[in-house]
């Protein structure tokens, strides 16, 4: 892989996986301590309006920056570990749409009314989507550096 499609690649996944666990493990145990529904609802609008598009600059980075050299070099020739990352990062993508489109647009409506169940409703689901999302994020970068091992 070219020095700048791997930096471009590896600025994308430390972008997204590393948002998502500071998002999960740091700021959300704390917010759910620290602030009543309305406010911690609030917060989080807040943190997805600035972060989502972080991760929409992320994503793309993170496919062109993985299929130049994939399609450079064909996907027969690619070695089986890069197959398993490009299925990974499909699905995480395919997630994230998803979040953004159906329980994210959700959550900005409600949010807006002020709908705070409904809003909790919304958070819930985002903050299962994000936790899958992390599971795959430490997966790919496990197969992206141990692949090479077991193939």
């Amino acid at each position: 892989m070219h020095p700048i499609f791997l930096f471009l690649h590896l600025a994308g996944v430390v972008l997204w996986v590393g948002g998502m666990f500071f998002a999960w493990m740091c700021l959300r145990p704390v917010a759910a301590v620290q602030l009543e529904p309305p406010a911690r609802l609030k917060l989080w609008a807040g943190v997805f309006a600035r972060f989502f598009p972080w991760v929409w600059g992320a994503v793309l980075t993170i496919l062109l920056s993985g299929f130049v050299p994939l399609l450079a070099i064909g996907m027969k020739h690619a070695p089986m570990h890069w197959h398993l990352m490009l299925l990974l990062g499909l699905t995480m993508s395919a997630i994230f749409i998803y979040v953004f489109v159906v329980p994210y647009a959700k959550f900005k409506t409600v949010i807006a009314q002020q709908d705070w169940p409904a809003g909790g409703s919304a958070l819930g689901q985002i903050r299962q989507l994000i936790g899958t999302n992390l599971v795959l994020g430490f997966s790919t970068i496990a197969v992206a550096s141990l692949g090479r091992l077991f193939v």
